[in-house]
């Protein structure tokens, strides 16, 4: 490499001697930035989501390629972001494309050393066994003078923030017919 090479591959001098005398263009653009294409430009499809960190739901778009997620970034046409994220939300690719994503049932039973893999099937049967057994061990139909109580104090309910508004209120209405009395949100806590 010789040195006038150097000299025109250095930006002050191409931005002295070219067209963009303020450096904010051309002049500041490297021949290896000029060849970059951005994650979202090479994508298949774009799918627009909500973050799934907290209740606020802002609007995200899923940039995919060859069955991929390759990018997330805040969605624009959002009206509660704006097409801001916060870091959380900004991370959320990793939360999707990271090796360490448990994408299989665990579970290890009572004073077992070792994690097993379920089938979703056998797992949905075995939590809704239980809340069945709990709730028909501590049903109480009427308190100790004959008033009706038909209530369950064996069975409780402590709700996330990363669900949105109407699953908490489905999952309200599921605990509130069961019986249930404890059912409480982390987002009101």
């Amino acid at each position: 490499m010789g040195l006038r090479t150097f000299i025109e591959g250095w930006p002050v001098y191409r931005q002295l001697t070219g067209t963009d005398p303020l450096g904010r263009g051309a002049a500041a653009q490297s021949e290896r930035s000029a060849e970059l294409t951005a994650r979202t430009e090479t994508a298949d499809s774009m799918a627009r989501s909500v973050c799934p960190y907290c209740a606020v739901g802002c609007g995200q778009r899923v940039y995919v390629k060859d069955n991929r997620v390759t990018q997330i970034e805040g969605d624009p046409d959002s009206p509660i972001s704006r097409g801001r994220l916060c870091p959380k939300g900004s991370a959320s690719r990793s939360l999707v494309t990271s090796p360490l994503r448990q994408t299989k049932v665990r579970y290890r039973r009572p004073y077992g050393t070792e994690w097993e893999d379920l089938e979703l099937d056998v797992a949905v049967d075995m939590i809704a066994d239980r809340i069945l057994a709990a709730r028909a061990a501590t049903w109480e139909d009427v308190d100790t003078e004959g008033r009706p109580l038909n209530r369950t104090l064996g069975i409780s309910s402590l709700g996330g923030a990363t669900l949105d508004n109407e699953e908490n209120y489905l999952i309200k209405k599921l605990f509130t017919a069961m019986g249930a009395l404890q059912i409480e949100n982390q987002a009101r806590i």
